[in-house]
């Protein structure tokens, strides 16, 4: 027998233990209730956005009636140097301009409509978060901010800036923690009882909301106007929203206030709120992750807010790695976690303060009737884990990290279209939306 005649028997033996492999994994599935879908990345979705134009780091996905795909990113703003040459002055390069800030597509991918950036009567994010779109097909859009700067340590200078002089938020110029560290230094230095300075309110509080050609509806909240938890007019780098178009009302993850807050969707009035395990909201939140300890009550980190159609509010517990459900009255229902043992870090980079922590980011309901699946984007494990969303188990998943299509970097959104196809987009160096077809 000749040497390749034995590889040949190798690869062939190899691919079918591979696939025995294949087969007894979906026979112990399907034991366990629903069976995720198998789903194939289209690797060229969606088409080249033309005129040079580069995505941003993406920070929402949604799905609206008509099965146009709606992605809000982070444009200009979140891409380095060399990636947006020809939006420099002078000119450093032939290629790139950021991409619009929020645009819509068709499933083919081609784009159909954009908008975004400041305007007349309300105030662009600095950092632009989840996206829904309501019945109407008008846009609702949350502006979360930037994550505020890590502590230094023991040198008496407030928040030390992010490592390699990272953009303020919005990625405008000075170096994150750099205000704290000047009145450092202006007082004397380390080791000379200078108090370290408070750090400035965050200038995202609020949600907008558009109609779908980018007329400006509706402003909630105010930026830099914080009032806790207890507050019925303002928020807190909210993060997440959802829309109930059948009692008109909004849902909002309201992240740095711990708290899900409902307005009405027409004139933004407050409505009710409930904090983590239906309990009042507390300003300081559920405090630092212990995967050894028994899940604490209160929210850490919102990330997002879905309705599923037999009216429970599910909510994004990012960084408890955690998964609530409630009422939309708030009363508590059911919990549970997903890759409990995953952490993270808060971590300083070129486009700012970039939380990288936990494995809720986001999640969306499978296509059926019953929604019996639930997607859930994991950012820090670059996967999109599958569950039963009547168990809350995990029966599969989707992905793995890696910068080839089909893999994550970053995947921080998920929407599910009416035919069950998955769309995806990656967030800080992610910078990308991917399709991937129900087969």
């Amino acid at each position: 027998m000749n040497r390749n005649h034995v590889l040949s028997c190798s690869a062939t033996a190899l691919a079918l233990l591979a696939g025995v492999v294949l087969i007894q994994h979906r026979v112990h599935a399907q034991g366990r209730g629903p069976q995720p879908p198998r789903l194939e990345v289209d690797p060229l979705w969606p088409k080249p956005l033309g005129g040079h134009q580069a995505l941003g780091s993406v920070t929402g996905v949604a799905v609206d009636a008509q099965n146009h795909i709606w992605v809000v990113n982070r444009g200009v703003e979140s891409l380095q140097t060399n990636e947006k040459g020809l939006s420099l002055s002078p000119a450093a390069s032939q290629c790139c301009v950021g991409a619009p800030y929020v645009m819509e597509f068709d499933q083919a991918g081609t784009m159909l409509s954009h908008f975004g950036g400041p305007g007349q009567g309300y105030q662009w994010p600095q950092v632009p978060a989840g996206i829904a779109v309501d019945a109407k097909g008008n846009v609702w859009i949350a502006a979360a901010g930037m994550e505020p700067a890590p502590a230094a340590a023991g040198r008496g200078r407030g928040a030390a800036p992010a490592p390699g002089g990272a953009a303020a938020p919005g990625g405008r110029g000075a170096p994150a923690g750099g205000a704290a560290d000047a009145g450092a230094q202006r007082g004397g230095g380390a080791g000379r009882g200078a108090a370290p300075a408070a750090a400035p309110p965050p200038a995202d509080a609020h949600v907008l909301k558009f109609s779908r050609t980018g007329q400006f509806l509706l402003q909630i909240g105010a930026p830099g106007k914080i009032e806790g938890p207890a507050s019925q007019t303002t928020l807190n780098r909210p993060a997440g929203i959802a829309v109930d178009n059948a009692a008109n009302e909004i849902y909002v993850a309201d992240n740095g206030n711990h708290r899900i807050v409902v307005f009405d969707a027409d004139k933004g009035s407050y409505k009710r709120s409930w904090g983590g395990s239906g309990d009042a909201p507390t300003a300081a939140g559920g405090g630092p992750y212990d995967p050894n300890a028994a899940p604490g009550r209160q929210f850490r980190d919102l990330s997002c807010v879905k309705i599923s159609r037999d009216g429970n509010v599910y909510v994004c517990d990012r960084t408890s790695n955690r998964i609530q459900v409630f009422t939309k009255d708030g009363k508590f229902v059911k919990e549970a976690q997903v890759s409990k043992t995953t952490t993270g870090a808060v971590i300083g980079s070129q486009i700012g303060v970039l939380d990288s922590r936990g494995s809720v980011w986001d999640i969306a309901f499978s296509a059926d009737a019953q929604q019996n699946l639930l997607y859930v984007a994991d950012g820090v494990d670059k996967k999109v884990w599958v569950l039963n969303r009547s168990t809350l188990e995990q029966v599969g998943s989707v992905g793995d990290g890696g910068r080839l299509p089909g893999r994550f970097n970053g995947v921080g959104s998920v929407a599910v279209d009416s035919q069950g196809n998955l769309y995806t987009g990656e967030n800080l160096e992610g910078k990308r939306v991917q399709k991937f077809v129900r087969r």
